[in-house]
């Protein structure tokens, strides 16, 4: 409930107003209003006005064996061929109790196949160029546009970004040559 039509209801609870007449101001729900008119009778009821008792702390994680190796370690080989095979940790997990006595939880084996199945990441090269050392040219035909009225054309769009300071030059003509096309590049630098 929020705190303003809590405390309205512990207001009116208190000048003694009838639940009934405080449904009908608040319209808050009967069964409420008599818990808080029951009072700290109620545990049910946290108006956060008592002292809280102190709260358990989180749970800690399990902690890992005295090896700290998993159960599934003696059967790497034979999980990791499994997995490159393209199985899951489940029907791993009914073969390893089948056919390799395995006496542990499906959790390990679930666990144990996630790590292997978790790639890196791909590597790209970060490429490092001095200011005006190097840019990108895109030139292409842009989307049908109105060129006169009742008439669409394909304008070129020319964009250069420079490497370093991702600064761009957009242009759009509505022709192209090689004339503009060399025109285009030393407007931009």
């Amino acid at each position: 409930m929020k705190e303003h039509k809590r405390q309205a209801v512990e207001t009116l609870v208190s000048c003694g107003i009838g639940h009934r007449e405080i449904h009908r101001r608040t319209k808050v729900d009967r069964k409420t209003i008599r818990r808080y008119a029951a009072g700290s009778k109620s545990p049910g009821v946290a108006t956060g006005s008592e002292a809280s008792a102190p709260e358990n702390p989180p749970p800690r994680p399990p902690a890992p064996d005295a090896a700290g190796t998993s159960a599934c370690e003696p059967h790497r080989p034979w999980i990791e061929s499994q997995v490159q095979l393209g199985r899951n940790a489940v029907s791993i997990y009914q073969d390893l109790i089948e056919g390799h006595a395995f006496q542990h939880r499906y959790n390990s084996v679930k666990r144990f196949v996630s790590k292997l199945k978790a790639r890196e990441p791909e590597r790209f090269d970060v490429l490092e160029y001095l200011p005006g050392e190097e840019c990108q040219v895109d030139y292409g035909q842009g989307a049908p546009t109105l060129w006169k009225p009742g008439e669409y054309r394909r304008p070129y769009l020319f964009v250069m970004t420079l490497k370093y300071s991702g600064k761009s030059f957009r242009k759009t003509v509505w022709k192209t040559s090689q004339e503009i096309w060399c025109r285009l590049h030393e407007e931009a630098l």
